[in-house]
């Protein structure tokens, strides 16, 4: 008897259940998508989280990236018809099989970096003053510079006073010395 086989899916299944996605690998999914009767490839590239269900039917991967300053995650089912191509770009030594930590990790470095930053309204008016401000600064700096060289002066002046304190406290332990006892 013959053996038939049928090819249920157009992706190649056994090139899919070779790629090794692991969590902490960067990859690039080109994804197809279909507009207005028109196919065409979508890249998504970013850190894999986690790997659910390893190489069977149902496997999936979930992918994350920050664009434009938000986070954005997809699930991707390993053998879907949809994805195109899989890449692995980077691969990263990770200990934990799932990494949903690094979206706090991420929030909490958006949020340190958010108490930093000054938030700047610019209006007609406001950019008037903003001139005016960077006027000041630059005549702050010249100020500066100006506290700069006085205080270098005084630093000289300390040294060339320090021989004389020198010589008057050798003449004070002089005078305690020749300083006649006074009697009581």
């Amino acid at each position: 008897m013959q053996e038939t086989t049928f090819k249920i899916s157009p992706i190649n299944m056994e090139q899919r259940r070779n790629i090794e996605i692991k969590p902490g690998d960067t990859v690039r999914v080109h994804q197809k998508i279909q507009e207005k009767g028109k196919t065409r490839i979508q890249l998504f590239e970013g850190l894999v989280l986690a790997v659910k269900h390893g190489k069977e039917p149902g496997g999936t991967f979930t992918v994350r990236k920050v664009a434009s300053g938000v986070g954005v995650e997809k699930v991707f089912p390993i053998y879907s018809p949809i994805i195109d191509k899989i890449e692995i770009v980077k691969r990263s030594k990770v200990r934990r099989a799932k990494l949903y930590y690094i979206r706090e990790k991420v929030a909490r470095e958006i949020r340190r970096k958010m108490r930093n930053m000054k938030i700047i309204s610019l209006t007609t008016d406001d950019k008037k003053k903003e001139k005016e401000i960077e006027k000041e600064g630059v005549e702050n700096k010249d100020e500066t510079e100006k506290v700069d060289t006085v205080e270098e002066t005084t630093n000289e002046e300390k040294k060339e006073e320090n021989p004389k304190k020198e010589e008057v406290k050798e003449d004070m332990e002089n005078n305690k010395t020749e300083a006649p006892k006074e009697e009581k």
